[in-house]
């Protein structure tokens, strides 16, 4: 399942490395993210600098593409998850943390908690991203090993290789095709199609790819 967070009210709580991290990966989905932390790291300072909201609490206007941030220096109030689709909790603070999971449970948000609290866990594990335009790859340990998760999907990233854009816009073209020829997209053998035209987008031969593509899709 993916996560449309364009425009979307998000909270981190917590203001450290991890905290930051998360808050990145918010950003980087064009969400509207608030921080609230009693000590924010120079890394989230820097980063509200650089996506600075238009105006205090107002969520309700378009959000740029690379997201908005603003932050709070103070301790974190139940009531901050209000009006929130997604609460991160990453503050180490055992205590801290289960009264804000609690709070964003209650509130019917989504949750995710840094240190999987064993008492009050969150809801919803964070994966690791790769997104290349419409593709986007995630990987998760459940939660285990985030540092795992960022290792594995920098070598997954690597292997998909430039080109795997590309190629989901070339697929993406020959279903609106098939489709508006009224037949089934499931009529077609996608792997088997895939597996022919990947070679040649790699190689650059893009007119090739589309023209092997239609052929397979028009073929009866």
């Amino acid at each position: 399942m993916t996560l449309d967070l364009y425009g979307a009210h998000c909270l981190v709580v917590g203001g450290g490395p991890v905290a930051a991290r998360k808050v990145a990966s918010l950003l980087a989905a064009a969400a509207r993210v608030t921080v609230v932390a009693t000590n924010p790291s120079p890394e989230l300072r820097t980063l509200a600098q650089n996506h600075a909201t238009r105006g205090s609490h107002d969520h309700s206007g378009p959000c740029e593409a690379e997201g908005a941030l603003e932050i709070f220096v103070r301790p974190a109030q139940p009531e901050d998850v209000l009006g929130c689709l997604l609460v991160v909790c990453a503050t180490g603070d055992s205590s801290v943390d289960d009264a804000m999971v609690r709070a964003a449970r209650a509130a019917g948000a989504l949750v995710n908690r840094a240190d999987q609290g064993e008492r009050m866990p969150g809801s919803i594990d964070l994966a690791a991203v790769h997104r290349s335009a419409s593709v986007t790859v995630a990987v998760s340990t459940g939660g285990g090993s985030p540092a795992l998760a960022r290792w594995l999907r920098d070598r997954v990233a690597v292997a998909l290789g430039p080109d795997v854009a590309t190629l989901a816009e070339i697929v993406e073209d020959a279903r609106i095709d098939l489709a508006a020829t009224g037949r089934p997209t499931a009529s077609i053998d996608w792997a088997s199609a895939l597996d022919q035209i990947a070679p040649l987008v790699a190689e650059g031969r893009l007119d090739e790819a589309r023209a092997l593509l239609a052929d397979m899709t028009t073929a009866e």
